[in-house]
C-alpha cells in the first residue's frame, strides 16, 4: 500500500495492513509536509525577484522618459592625427634577476688613478708649477680624477688638465691648491 496518498488506518483491517506500510505512509506525509515548506520558500523568493524586476523596470522607464539613453556626447577631436591613448603600464617585477650579481662600479678611486709619472718633465712640473702628473683611466673625466686624487692623497686640487698620449693612455696634470706643496706630496707618495 505504498504511494503518495495518506492511508487511513480506520478503514483497513489489521490483517491487510502491515507495519512496513504504516512506516511508508508516515514517510510520505513527512515528504508532503517538507514539499509544502519548500514551495512556500520558493514563493517568497519568486515574490522578491518579481518586486526587484518591477523596480528595475520603473527606473528604466524613468530614465527613458528623462532621455538619458538618447543623449550621446561625441568627443571633439581637434587634430587630424590619431594618437593611441596612454593606458596603464605596470612596473616590471621579474621573477628572477637577469644578472647573477649586481653590476659593480668599474671606476673607483683606485682604478681611476693608475700611477704617477716620474719623467723629467713631470719632475719639472712638480718643482715649478706645483703640479702632479698621473696616468689615469681613459674613461675618467676631469671631475672624477680631481675627486679621486683628493680622496687618495687628502690634498686640495685647484684644477685638472688632461690629454691622451699617442700610445692611447690618458695623462692628467693635477694643479694643487696654493696651500699644498707638490714636493711634499710627491715625497709622501714616494715619487722622489
Amino acid at each position: 500500500m505504498r504511494g503518495n496518498h495518506r492511508i487511513n488506518i480506520s478503514h483497513v483491517s489489521p490483517s491487510f495492513f502491515s507495519p512496513v506500510d504504516y512506516v511508508a505512509s508516515i514517510d510520505t506525509t513527512v515528504l508532503l509536509f517538507l514539499d509544502s515548506k519548500i514551495a512556500m520558500v520558493d514563493k517568497k523568493a519568486v515574490a522578491t525577484k518579481a518586486k526587484a524586476a518591477v523596480t528595475n523596470a520603473k527606473t528604466a522607464a524613468k530614465a527613458a522618459r528623462a532621455g538619458a539613453n538618447n543623449r550621446r556626447v561625441r568627443k571633439v577631436r581637434t587634430s587630424a592625427t590619431f594618437h593611441r591613448p596612454k593606458t596603464q603600464r605596470q612596473p616590471r617585477k621579474p621573477r628572477y634577476p637577469r644578472r647573477s650579481t649586481p653590476k659593480t662600479q668599474s671606476l673607483d678611486k683606485f682604478s681611476i688613478v693608475q700611477f704617477p709619472l716620474t719623467t723629467e718633465s713631470a719632475m719639472k712640473k712638480i718643482e715649478d708649477n706645483n703640479t702632479l702628473v698621473f696616468i689615469v683611466d681613459k674613461r675618467a673625466n676631469k671631475h672624477q680624477v680631481k675627486s679621486a686624487v683628493k680622496e687618495l692623497y687628502s690634498i686640495d686640487v685647484a684644477k685638472v688638465n688632461t690629454l691622451i698620449r699617442p700610445d692611447g693612455k690618458k695623462k692628467a696634470f693635477v694643479h694643487l691648491a696654493p696651500d699644498h706643496d707638490a714636493l711634499e706630496v710627491a715625497n709622501k707618495i714616494g715619487i722622489i
